[in-house]
């Protein structure tokens, strides 16, 4: 179940490149507009504050945004998204998805303010695949992720994937994109739901690739390709979902209706002191180590074959 193949990065991190840098800076701004203050059903204005920004900087960009509306607990929310069409209408689907909502009285900023400012700048560095690509790739920013909406029907993602699984189309996977910013050079500053604490690092310096077992072959595929392609250090592996945390995501959604999908973390609680705190603030994230692995990310899914 550990096992995934190639060889994470290791030593010290090369320069990072000019437009790295202004990834970063990027990143920066999304997370401070859509994660500086408590966002979700709770605080409904600052909810729409946050949709409202996150799809003007993708209709700025040049995308047709597509709502996704459905109630809650008598206010209408939404997931939201944008779709990158292949050259084939027949060609296979990719999704790459992340909430926007925070958690209770949290801002948010690494969780999930991080995952959906990657999201975002995803959606602008393949904008060139526009009716090129190999694959329909679908971006989405999800709604209700967080409790009381957590693995409940009113989480946003699972109303997505039931949709998308109910229209028929061909989905190659899912990558979830949750918590991303956290990061630590320090000895001790890792830790693990057990038995995983006796197979991984203690330093809290990489990001993750994990899924359930029923998604194996597409979590090996994910981390195998993201280590051909990006110097950044990288764990991963599938577990059984009785494993705490494993399927702490929007990629369990996913599995629900059997399309295989996981999460690319800093794995959250087990690593991150601020989780669900009001603490969770915009200063907390590393955007350089974020914008490192976006670009990553943003390779793994260009070569997909």
């Amino acid at each position: 179940m550990t096992a995934v193949p190639g060889i994470s990065h290791a030593g010290k991190l090369p320069p990072p490149t000019a437009d790295q840098a202004a990834l970063a800076t990027r990143l920066r701004a999304h997370v401070e507009a859509i994660a500086s203050t408590p966002h979700n059903i709770e605080h409904p204005e600052e909810l729409e504050q946050s949709a409202a920004y996150i799809e003007g900087v993708l209709s700025r960009i040049g995308y047709k945004v597509q709502r996704q509306l459905f109630g809650a607990d008598g206010q209408i929310v939404r997931n939201i998204e944008v779709v990158i069409e292949p050259t084939l209408p027949t060609a296979q689907t990719l999704v790459i998805g992340a909430h926007y909502d925070s958690a209770g009285l949290a801002p948010g900023a690494n969780d999930n303010g991080s995952g959906t400012a990657g999201v975002i700048e995803l959606a602008r560095q393949l904008a060139d695949l526009r009716g090129k690509a190999r694959y329909r790739i679908r971006l989405v920013l999800f709604v209700n992720e967080e409790p009381p909406y957590f693995q409940t029907p009113l989480m946003g993602s699972l109303v997505y994937a039931k949709r998308l699984k109910q229209s028929g189309e061909r989905v190659i996977g899912m990558m979830s994109l949750e918590t991303m910013g956290f990061y630590s050079d320090r000895a001790h500053s890792q830790h693990y739901p057990t038995p995983l604490d006796m197979l991984y690092p203690d330093k809290g310096d990489f990001i993750a690739f994990a899924g359930t077992v029923s998604s194996r072959s597409f979590v090996r595929k994910t981390i195998g390709s993201f280590r051909a392609r990006a110097p950044f250090p990288s764990v991963g592996g599938a577990a059984p979902a009785f494993i705490q945390g494993i399927d702490w995501s929007d990629h369990w959604s996913f599995g629900q209706v059997g399309i295989p999908a996981l999460m690319i973390t800093d794995t959250a609680p087990f690593r991150y002191p601020h989780y669900h705190t009001a603490a969770d603030t915009p200063d907390k994230v590393n955007y350089e180590r974020l914008a490192r692995v976006v670009t990553g990310l943003e390779r793994v899914i260009r070569d997909w074959r």
